[in-house]
């Protein structure tokens, strides 16, 4: 008889949802550049840590029923060493944290906690922008002789003029001491002699404007003068 308890309650345990583990693939969608973000939705009892890697996330329950995801979608991968990067809670009656930073190994890790019954829905995002270099911490790398340039000396399109310019300001807003800066637009001067100019609008953590625009050389595929003024 004891036996068969025993095994009755190994069995149990086994079966038990708690610490299973669900994963999902971020559906990738709208354009990247040097802001990223990911927005996920996930469906929890009483609580449970979500992993997120790349394009890759995994939720285990820690407490209560199974916890299952609802949407995972971002507009880049999450790149392993990402600048800046930033959690923020959006929906969800109990409490997120973010207990694991990526820039320590890769991996953002929040914890959802909810001391209610029921089942609950969570909404969290996750931003950054760009990535580090090597090693944690720090910001952009500062740009040295052909910044930007395409492998193997490509000449650039239009995407790629314009992606140059936003990271080229970003490193300058950064190094500058704007804290959290994102670039709110930027496309190609469609001015006549203006053809080589990316202009934009930027934003600080604050709430303070700037308008940068950048001269870009198309064909050697590099940024060659910056100029950034708040409005």
């Amino acid at each position: 008889m004891y036996l068969k308890i025993t095994t009755l309650v190994g069995m149990l345990t086994l079966l038990s949802p708690v610490g299973f583990g669900q994963s999902m693939n971020a559906s990738i969608t709208g354009g990247g550049g040097s802001n990223g973000k990911c927005t996920i939705e996930v469906e929890v009892e009483q609580g449970a840590d979500v992993s997120i890697r790349g394009t890759r996330a995994t939720i285990r329950a820690s407490r209560g029923q199974r916890a299952n995801f609802r949407r995972f979608q971002c507009n880049q991968p999450m790149p392993l060493n990402p600048a800046n990067f930033r959690f923020r809670g959006i929906d969800g009656r109990g409490r997120q944290t973010l207990i694991s930073d990526p820039g320590r190994n890769g991996e953002a890790i929040v914890r959802i906690e909810d001391n209610r019954g029921g089942r609950e829905g969570y909404t969290f995002d996750i931003e950054w922008n760009g990535q580090n270099g090597p090693g944690v911490g720090g910001g952009y790398p500062p740009p040295g002789p052909g910044f930007g340039r395409p492998p193997g000396g490509n000449r650039w399109t239009t995407a790629q003029a314009v992606n140059g310019c936003r990271n080229e300001v970003l490193h300058r807003m950064q190094r500058d001491g704007v804290r959290n800066p994102k670039i709110t637009s930027a496309n190609l001067d469609s001015n006549p002699g203006r053809r080589d100019y990316v202009t934009g609008f930027a934003s600080g953590r604050r709430g303070e404007d700037y308008r940068f625009e950048c001269s870009v050389d198309f064909d050697s595929g590099r940024v060659r003068n910056v100029s950034i003024q708040r409005r």
